[in-house]
């Protein structure tokens, strides 16, 4: 099926599982607590000896990192690019994780400004360090879910959750990425992907000018051109999922020769497409000129080529069952990884958010 098909039947957004076929279904999120996530993070050596940038470990609820980095800024009073975080974190859930803000020469104030986010939401603990915090700063997450409405044979279902734990499953991005029915795919392939190449100078608007939109509009551009990326690499994944091969390393596996224990991978398509070569570098190719408009994005924008492991295997996987339809899981994810797509793996799953009222009887929505 060609780009322009995909556009108008729809994009696939739901990809082969590890086993061929899922053994429940069950609900997530009927209540925030229901997903629990906690940001493992070691500070350096020398963060507590001072520094620029204030580091914040907050719990919230009901809230996304975006909007909560924003406020921050707001109280703090500086940019919104002066506050840093190590990774996106879920609205719907009880999270906790790290900000830094950048308030040089304020040390005296610290006491005072933490009291107003306190306002807000709980401050666990605090240090000064020397950088701002920065995307996969952090050394994984740790979950601890709780599914409801289970249904499915509990040997089945304790059978593939044993196989998660040992095997792991397909490390595909999660179908949120994409936006509604693909909608960020369809919006990728009318971008002008020249915009990714811009200094962010030129964006920057002059004082006593009217607000400009440009910035917005490659920030939007930079999202589509994710999706794309992201869409690409599971396409790839479903193709060696299906063939038996996401597991086993083929000849032109990026590395191989200089690591025989290196994970086996996928693209993070780029300009010049990929940097694997020989049967898998063949694969991969074929697979992505089946889409040329969406692979079209990536020649302009010099954006280079890298790598995502095409195994998600979760460490300390542990479950146990609250009767026969609830079900509670602990685990820990590296950065980079979904606890969605390691659900979605073995159920079918409803997420209760997306509802009101109909899944849960005290599903909540925010």
């Amino acid at each position: 099926m060609t780009d322009a098909q995909h556009a108008s039947k729809g994009w696939r957004l739901d990809w082969p599982t590890s086993s061929g076929s899922r053994v429940a279904s069950a609900s997530i999120k009927c209540l925030p607590a229901d997903f629990f996530v906690d940001e493992d993070l070691s500070m350096p050596e020398d963060s507590d000896g001072g520094g620029e940038h204030l580091c914040l470990r907050l719990e919230k609820v009901g809230d996304n990192t975006d909007y909560v980095a924003r406020q921050l800024a707001t109280i703090c009073g500086c940019r919104h690019f002066d506050v840093g975080f190590c990774g996106l974190k879920d609205r719907h859930a009880v999270t906790r994780q790290w900000f830094s803000l950048y308030r040089p020469g304020q040390e005296n104030e610290d006491a005072t400004f933490i009291q107003a986010v306190e306002e807000h939401w709980p401050v666990l603990a605090q240090h000064r360090q020397a950088r701002k915090l920065r995307r996969g700063d952090h050394q994984g997450n740790r979950f601890e879910l709780v599914l409801k409405d289970v249904v499915g044979d509990t040997s089945a279902i304790d059978a593939a959750l044993a196989r998660l734990r040992d095997l792991g499953c397909p490390n595909y991005f999660g179908s949120q990425r994409f936006g509604h029915g693909g909608a960020n795919l369809d919006r990728a392939l009318t971008m002008d992907p020249t915009t990714l190449n811009r200094r962010s100078g030129r964006n920057v608007k002059k004082r006593g000018r009217g607000r400009s939109t440009s910035g917005s509009r490659d920030s939007k551009n930079v999202l589509y051109f994710s999706a794309a990326r992201s869409w690409l690499f599971n396409e790839v994944l479903a193709h060696r999922v299906e063939t038996g091969t996401w597991l086993t390393p083929l000849e032109g596996e990026p590395g191989a020769c200089e690591n025989q224990n290196l994970m086996v991978t996928g693209p993070l398509w780029g300009d010049g497409g990929t940097e694997a070569v020989s049967v898998q570098g063949e694969i991969e190719r074929s697979v992505v000129a089946r889409y040329p408009q969406l692979a079209a994005v990536f020649s302009t924008t010099r954006m280079k080529p890298e790598r995502r492991p095409l195994n998600l295997k979760p460490e300390s996987l542990e479950w146990h069952w609250d009767g026969n339809d609830q079900l509670r899981l602990s685990f820990r994810l590296a950065p980079g990884q979904y606890a969605t797509t390691l659900l979605d793996d073995v159920f079918d799953i409803t997420d209760a958010t997306t509802f009101i009222g109909e899944n849960c009887a005290n599903s909540v929505v925010q």
